[in-house]
Parts: structure tokens; sequence; C-alpha cells
């Protein structure tokens, strides 16, 4: 990984040791809602008609392609202040199959990244799953799987869910675990389909308590649309994500977005009000800022003016990909997430 940023000690870490000056490895971890990312051909085994041709949507060649190039348009940019080869990792969420992955890295936008991909397909009956894109410059996958998620009786008119992603990998060489989310969503009602998000976290959790009892200092990274905001349920009681990193203990987990949420920031919006179920939550390994490895440095949300709604009844918001059965050109009804970490450079050894 040949890719630096410099950072002044004093400004890092809070010290107030004027001119000590450290040189910093870049990683950009980011999650992404791709809105119905579909591609035109019939999946007679789930639910796709209306994003065919001859469906309401009148989703043809040029729509998706056009669709294509505005994701890349989004994920070409996302982190490239901090690293100019943006994202190292990507979870992504509502693709229907490995063919739009294909197209989507193969884009002229992302070519150059030459990003990989993990994808499992699940029984959502929508037909949509979730993925990892990951730039084999920073990040090996060293094994993958999917956790199926029972759905409990009652909370949803479906029979299943998508599955979570669990990818375990070496990130420049440092073995990290990622799970890739998206969880049951909020139709037929919050509360009604709160214990189905339960239930999703719950997997999660066993998995990751399974890993911490091997390894105490793994380093996880759990990061999705979750359905739910950082406050819910779903998130501070049964993945028990705490808000405040002196909180965190050894097996614990900390979620950097509850601030942010508390100050009305959002990643999709609904009836006027924010909500951020797009988020990317760590163990406690990551929070040492005096370690070899990497550390967590910062939280964003990637919602630059382009990716805003300009007019209509969704100005301000995301800038969807359909208004209704109208296609609206824009890129996501989710405005993407990602964290920053830092991994000192060590000075070479002057030999004397």
């Amino acid at each position: 990984m040949k890719k630096y940023i410099i950072f002044a000690f004093f400004a890092l870490l809070g010290t107030s040791v004027i001119g000590q000056v450290k040189q910093y490895k870049t990683a950009i971890i980011g999650f992404y809602n791709l809105e119905n990312f579909y591609d035109t051909v019939n999946n007679p085994i789930v639910n796709d008609e209306e994003f065919l041709p001859q469906g309401v949507r009148n989703y043809n060649t040029a729509v998706y392609f056009d669709k294509v190039n505005k994701l890349a348009t989004v994920i070409s940019q996302i982190g490239t202040d901090k690293n100019p080869d943006g994202p190292a990792i990507l979870g992504v969420a509502e693709i229907e199959n490995d063919t739009v992955l294909t197209d989507l890295v193969k884009s002229p936008l992302l070519a150059k990244r030459n990003y990989k991909f993990v994808h499992y397909d699940s029984k959502d009956i929508r037909g949509v799953d979730v993925g990892l894109l990951y730039n084999p410059k920073y990040f090996t996958v060293e094994a993958s799987d999917k956790l199926f998620v029972q759905l409990p009786g009652g909370t949803k008119d479906a029979y299943f869910t998508r599955d979570v992603l669990w990818v375990k990998g070496k990130l420049d060489g440092e073995t990290i675990y990622l799970y890739v989310n998206h969880w049951p969503s909020r139709s037929g009602g919050e509360k009604r389909s709160q214990p189905a998000r339960n239930a999703a976290a719950q997997v999660c959790k066993n998995h990751i308590d399974s890993i911490q009892k091997i390894d105490p200092n793994a380093k996880i990274i759990l990061m999705g649309d979750l359905n739910d905001d950082p406050v819910s349920e779903s998130v501070a009681d049964v993945l028990n994500a705490k808000s405040k990193i002196n909180n965190v203990g050894p097996g614990g987990l900390y979620n950097p977005w509850v601030d942010m949420y508390k100050k009305g920031l959002g990643t999709l919006a609904y009836q006027d009000a924010w909500g951020l179920f797009d988020q990317i939550i760590i163990s406690y390994p990551w929070l040492n800022k005096f370690q070899n490895g990497f550390f967590f440095y910062q939280q964003h949300i990637f919602n630059k003016e382009f990716m805003v709604e300009n007019k209509g009844k969704y100005k301000g918001y995301p800038m969807r990909t359909w208004d209704g059965n109208t296609y609206r050109g824009g890129y996501s009804d989710h405005f993407p997430t990602y964290l920053l970490f830092l991994k000192e450079v060590k000075p070479e050894k002057k030999a004397f």
C-alpha cells in the first residue's frame, strides 16, 4: 500500500508537542445501499418483474447502464480527499446478482481500481442481496460465508430476508472480520417488524461472540443498511454498541454514528425526518491509536451536492433513482457512509 497521509502528531493525538510529525497509511472502509440495482433479465425465482423492459418501470438497457454509471460516479469519489484510491473495502446492498456487480466494477470510472467482490444469493423475495467490493491492492479475502436470518413469526409478511455476508481477510497484512447487512425493513410497521431486525442483530452478535471467544483481540467491522437508527433496540441493546469510546471495553462494540444522528444528520429521509440506517460499527481493538496496526480515526457521511435532490417533493433528500415508477436518474435514496482508518508508517532505521 503506497498511499500515505500526513498528520501533525499533536492534531491527531491531542498532545501539544509542536513540530513532531508522523506519516500514516490510510484505509477507507465504506457502505452504500445501491437502491434497486437490478439487471434487465428476468429471474423466475424472484419478484423482479417491475425491473424488466416490459415491466411498469420500463427498465431497459439504457436506463440500466445509466444507473451503473451513476453509482460508479459516487463510488469513484468516496473518500478520495483522504486517499486517491477511494474505498479499500465497500459493502453494498440492494443488488440483484453478481452480474450487476461485474458491470459496476468494470465501468470506466472504477475499472482502474481492479475491484473484486464477494457475493452470495439469498432467498429474499425481492431478489436483492448484499455484497462486498474490495481493492486487492489493500485487502485479500481468506474466507467468506452467508449467515441465515430466521424471521420470527408474525414480524413480516415475507418468509425470508437477506442473509448476512461474513468475510475474513487481511487488510495490509492484518486480519479483519467483516459483516455486511441489510436488515428487514420497517414495512408493515416499525413496532411489528422490530423483532425481525433484532433477530438479524442477534445472528451477527452470536457470530461475533464466537470469533472473540477464539481471538479476544479480533478486529471486527459490522456495516449495512440496518433499517434502524443508532439508538434503536437492535443496535443499542442487542448489539450493545456504545456511543462513547470510553464506555467500550474488550469484547465491546463502538458505534460512531450516535452523535451525528442526535444532531439531525442522516443517510436517508422519510416524511421530512432524517434516519441514519447506514452504519458501520467497530470492535474495541480498532480504538487504540497507539498500536502497530490500523486504528479508527474518523466517520463520514458522503453527501456531495450533486447527490442531493434539487427539486420536487424530495428536495433536500438523497437524489433517488426512482420517483414512483418514473426514472428520476439520480443515484440512490441513501447516502453512503465510510470510516477512515490510519496506520503509522514507522521510519526506517538507518544503517551506520
